[in-house]
């Protein structure tokens, strides 16, 4: 009796112990056994095969379970496979300009909207072994061809409602032997192929053997495009062994297959396609697939469509919050939203006004090898540093000098972790568990994420470009990005491609862009130090219609200020740290400012009354 009593006291102590030294122990530990499972799963646990063999397995073991709700309509994953089916028969071994015809390892650009399509279109191309290239909806015809060629696209798959894009760049395309396919019934200039025909004619079924399926996992899936410091993007590869752990992506936040997900982020963005719809293929849960996000319409959305769960960029929760309250915010199903971007003071205000609803929060990269996850629920953090948690997702923090631009070393030329409450870069082991495919392209595109010799001779780590910080809980916290690059309206925007632009006007000749924050908005907002020509004036006007045609809208820049001539290091590097901390505010710069007026179709100056509305968020950016 005394030892049974002596037994239960030791054990009430360790559960003490337990929950003041280690509070989120058993939270680690219930998250690492769901990612372990999901891993084995993902090695072949649970049938094997590509991710267009796996939606086509499930589609047959349920057709009639709900999939996609979009603007036409409900689709059933039987009538989804049907679709997927018809684009791959029509295009199963199509011969291609130049010669040769479409099948395993041919790149193919995707171009469509939030739409089913662009579903069919994706997996139809990945049943025939084809890479699809997610192209930008935004992109100019400039960029977009280079795009295409960045991933040595052979072909181009386009929505009809997109045509307009291309028609720009046909000829150029036409001369380097890229097939344009336009899902629409035609007619199209010569050498356009109408897919409408075809599909009709294709057959809807496709037999389990007729599904190509990849030898190694870790090679190339797809394509999807993301901004460096380079200027253009980058055709980041993502593998085989990566678009199958996406299936569990529901599964580790928490969502199950009656859920019912809001998917308004961009498809051709690893959070919409890989995430969002293939998350919702994995766990057999509905998506209502919108074509835009709409702030005013998105809890009557909630309430028409039964959403359960949202995935978020911290952006549109911002937008939710900043909209007017109205009668019966709080009375909608929804029970967890899981993105990424989400700052500690939207994150409070969001479930205040809102209700309570489970956030989990999110960090990856498209082309990155480490991912975080905030399961606690804990307001700004990103992710958990726990042992327990870097046994599946291993990474460090490292320290970074922000005016080198590079990481600190030790005398032996070693990289030296961060303590608790310290900023460091966050970087992760390339390993055979945990590779780095890179960039199509050079090889140079891919070393330039990548640090040897971190801890040892012969290791190599993937370097993420953000700077993060642990706390004394081993909470992880999003702290800044390294680079030229920014994010703005939940898109990466890499100044040397602005620049570029705006040079291009004949009235400029020097430009440097950099992001800088404002108030109330996630991200940094892209402003540009710009030099005139001699003899020359800013028309406000004409520099607005100039960036509106090179350049998409998150990319252009919201603020501007005239220089005599652009500061440089000895190195003829721009100097953008102390321009982008004295920002847009007229009483810190002596120089003139400029602000987008998009009412006005031109830049405006920006003095002390319009800067102080911009700060109050009267001034819309």
């Amino acid at each position: 009796m005394v030892l049974a009593a002596a037994a239960l006291a030791a054990l009430a102590a360790l559960a003490l112990l337990q929950r003041l030294l280690w509070p989120h122990l058993w939270a680690d530990v219930a998250f690492a056994a769901r990612a372990a499972r999901c891993r084995r799963r993902a090695a072949g646990g649970g049938g094997g095969g590509s991710l267009a063999a796996r939606f086509l397995r499930a589609a047959r073991a349920a057709p009639a379970r709900p999939f996609l709700r979009a603007a036409g309509g409900a689709v059933p994953l039987g009538r989804a496979a049907r679709s997927v089916s018809r684009v791959a028969n029509a295009l199963r071994r199509r011969p291609l300009r130049g010669g040769g015809e479409l099948g395993p390892g041919v790149a193919v650009g995707l171009l469509a909207g939030n739409e089913p399509r662009f579903v069919w279109g994706w997996l139809g191309l990945a049943a025939l072994g084809a890479r699809p290239a997610f192209l930008g909806t935004a992109l100019r015809p400039a960029a977009l061809r280079h795009c295409l060629r960045a991933c040595g696209a052979r072909a181009l798959l386009v929505a009809h409602d997109l045509f307009a894009t291309v028609e720009p760049i046909l000829p150029s395309l036409q001369e380097e032997d890229i097939t344009v396919w336009v899902l629409g019934a035609g007619p199209y200039p010569p050498g356009v192929i109408a897919l409408q025909p075809l599909l009709d004619e294709a057959s809807e079924e496709l037999a389990p053997e007729d599904v190509w399926v990849p030898e190694d996992m870790n090679d190339t899936c797809l394509y999807i495009f993301t901004s460096g410091t380079t200027g253009l993007p980058k055709a980041a590869r993502v593998s085989h062994l990566k678009s199958i752990m996406c299936l569990s992506f529901y599964e580790l936040v928490g969502a199950r297959s009656e859920d019912v997900v809001y998917v308004a982020l961009p498809l051709y963005h690893m959070a919409g396609s890989l995430l969002g719809v293939v998350g919702c293929i994995g766990i057999g849960a509905t998506c209502v697939l919108k074509q835009k996000f709409s702030a005013s319409q998105f809890w009557d959305d909630c309430r028409a469509e039964g959403v359960t769960v949202f995935q978020y960029i911290g952006e549109l929760c911002r937008y939710l919050v900043n909209q007017p309250q109205c009668p019966g915010e709080r009375e909608h199903g929804l029970r967890l939203a899981v993105g990424s971007g989400l700052r500690a003071d939207v994150w409070r205000a969001f479930l205040r006004r809102f209700g309570a609803i489970r956030i989990v929060e999110t960090y990856g990269m498209t082309e990155g090898n480490v991912t975080l996850f905030n399961y606690t629920g804990t307001p700004g953090a990103v992710g958990r540093s726990s042992f327990i948690y870097k046994l599946f997702s291993p990474f460090e923090l490292v320290r970074y000098d922000v005016a080198e631009g590079a990481p600190v070393r030790d005398a032996a030329g070693r990289c030296i972790r961060v303590g608790p409450g310290e900023t460091g870069l966050l970087i992760a082991p390339v390993t055979p568990r945990t590779p780095f495919l890179g960039y199509a392209g050079s090889r140079e595109l891919s070393e330039q994420k990548l640090l040897r010799g971190v801890f040892a001779e012969g290791d190599t780590y993937f370097s993420t470009g953000d700077l993060m910080e642990q706390d004394a809980a081993q909470f992880v916290r999003f702290r800044d990005r390294t680079g030229d690059t920014y994010r703005w309206k939940g898109e990466n925007v890499a100044t040397t491609e602005v620049a570029e632009a705006l040079v291009a006007h004949a009235a400029l000749q020097e430009a440097t862009v950099y992001g800088v924050t404002v108030p109330g908005h996630e991200g940094r907002a892209g402003m540009a130090a710009l030099v005139l020509r001699p003899g020359c004036r800013l028309d406000g006007a004409g520099l607005y219609r100039h960036v509106e045609e090179l350049l998409p809208p998150y990319a252009r820049p919201r603020f501007l200020r005239l220089q005599e001539r652009l500061e440089v290091t000895e190195t003829f590097k721009q100097r953008k740290v102390r321009l982008a901390q004295e920002g847009f505010d007229p009483a810190r710069v002596p120089d003139p400012l400029f602000l987008l007026d998009e009412a006005a179709e031109a830049y405006v100056p920006l003095g002390p009354a319009r800067w102080e509305d911009v700060v109050a968020g009267r001034v819309r950016i």
